[in-house]
């Protein structure tokens, strides 16, 4: 069993800022999609998802972030992705995923 997601959304003026906390996984990752898929659709606006408290994240929660990256650029706008833990952060080099988002440290 999963440990449970909290999603925080903070809006700013000119982006809107998600905090993760917890664990995204196939359990959790419907939830997260929802989440994020509903921000973009309210605000048209760039995102920063702060994954200063995410410790965990699979196959599934990734896919899900390209999946709102691709949804981002319909709008026009970008993804930007903070503070990942190195195990996370290992994950987006080996899948080459650092190529597609902006990963600030």
């Amino acid at each position: 069993m999963s440990s449970e997601l909290k999603i925080t959304e903070v809006k700013h003026r000119f982006n809107t800022e998600v905090l993760l906390s917890g664990e995204v996984d196939i359990y959790t990752s419907q939830m997260l999609k929802e989440k994020l898929y509903g921000i973009l659709d309210d605000t048209k606006q760039d995102m920063l998802i702060n994954c200063e408290g995410l410790t965990y994240i699979d196959s599934t929660g990734l896919g899900i972030f390209v999946g709102v990256l691709k949804k981002a650029k319909q709008y026009g706008k970008g993804i930007r992705i903070s503070k990942l833990k190195e195990n996370i952060k290992k994950l987006f080099l080996i899948t080459g995923l650092d190529k597609l988002f902006v990963i600030l440290d």
